[in-house]
């Protein structure tokens, strides 16, 4: 075989190798081989999925967010609503209630009959006006039944006041207890009214604010007759009774005044009477009090009648006390104390006298009993 041969058989295996290399595959890797992968692909939809997923929770997240604070602002906007109907009737319960409290306490002053009657009827144009005030007020839808009942009372109080000036003007042909029977006739009107504003105002207000859970908002009262026993015929008699002994220039007619009954120092549980002679000795404690008594000597009722009682030392007054009797009726009697004395040192063992007076009232002329001195001696108590 030649050398030409030779080569040429070499270049044919050569070449079968190489070209069966090349067309030879690639062998994939075998899964856990070690090398690197490439992460799979997610299927067609899923990342689309995941979005809209994503879009819906959060679409219920801002959906319940918007549910509580629009429920949030409801609530806050029902206690605003609330707050300011009661704050609005709050001044107007007040208005009416004083007219009450005037009413009581001109029932025991010394005023003329004119001079009641027109405080009569001022009342009722005051109760007027409270009731148009209250009647432009504009209520939440569940307390317009309660806002009704409140119109009722004032109403009532209006019409009240008014029939208490009538009866009045009309008393002249009538005996005093004719005239009682019609004024407590006309004041159950005023009692009434409290009765319809507490059952059927305030109550009711009150479980509505409960069970809507309005909290911190407040139905207001409005109370004009605290006491029912002011506006009895019997009370009315009495008031009638001094008011027509009265002119309108106040002057009294009939008989008035009081006399003073006696005296009495009360001191460490024991209890000894004053005299005018001779000095009293009177044991000086901590608890140490002078109590006053005194009757009404005349034929009608007194009222605010002020009682004074001073303590002289060597002719110097070193305490002074005055206590007011609201009212006493005819031939009663009445206890007025004075305490917390705070006596001074110069006081022991000195020419001391205890001075006593009840006032003047209207129309009383006899005045030789209204008043007294006694000469006391003070001495330190045993039991300090």
């Amino acid at each position: 075989m030649s050398t030409y041969d030779d080569d040429q058989n070499l270049d044919f295996f050569d070449e079968s190798e190489t070209r069966e290399a090349a067309r030879r595959p690639r062998r994939r890797m075998r899964a856990g081989s070690g090398g690197p992968q490439r992460p799979a692909s997610p299927p067609p939809g899923a990342v689309a999925l995941a979005r809209l997923a994503g879009l819906v929770a959060l679409a219920i997240v801002v959906v319940v967010g918007l549910v509580f604070w629009v429920g949030s602002c409801q609530g806050q906007s029902k206690h605003d609503e609330y707050a300011s109907y009661m704050e609005d009737v709050r001044p107007i319960a007040q208005s009416s209630a004083a007219t009450g409290t005037a009413f009581v306490n001109a029932l025991g002053q010394n005023l003329s009959l004119p001079a009641l009657q027109t405080k009569l009827e001022q009342w009722s144009r005051q109760e007027q006006e409270n009731y148009d005030a209250a009647l432009r007020l504009r209520p939440p839808g569940s307390l317009q039944s309660a806002h009704q009942q409140a119109l009722g009372a004032l109403q009532l109080r209006a019409i009240g006041f008014a029939g208490l000036a009538n009866a009045l003007a009309g008393g002249g042909s009538k005996t005093s207890t004719e005239v009682a029977d019609s004024l407590a006739q006309q004041a159950q009107l005023l009692s009434a009214s409290d009765l319809v504003w507490t059952n059927l105002f305030h109550l009711p207000a009150t479980e509505t604010l409960r069970r809507l859970g309005v909290t911190g908002v407040i139905a207001p009262p409005s109370q004009i007759i605290a006491n029912p026993e002011v506006i009895s015929p019997h009370s009315f008699g009495l008031v009638y009774g001094r008011l027509n002994s009265t002119t309108s220039s106040g002057n009294a007619t009939g008989l008035h005044g009081n006399a003073l009954v006696k005296t009495e120092a009360v001191s460490g549980g024991a209890t000894k009477t004053l005299v005018s002679s001779p000095p009293t000795t009177v044991d000086v404690s901590a608890n140490l009090a002078f109590k006053v008594t005194f009757q009404n000597s005349g034929n009608f009722q007194e009222v605010k009648v002020p009682v004074t009682l001073r303590v002289v030392v060597s002719g110097k007054s070193v305490v002074t006390k005055t206590e007011e009797v609201a009212s006493i009726l005819p031939q009663h009697q009445a206890t007025v104390s004075f305490e917390n004395l705070n006596l001074p040192t110069s006081a022991f063992g000195a020419n001391a006298h205890v001075h006593v007076n009840i006032a003047k009232v209207p129309g009383e002329k006899e005045l030789s009993n209204n008043s007294a001195s006694y000469p006391v001696f003070f001495s330190l108590s045993s039991g300090g």
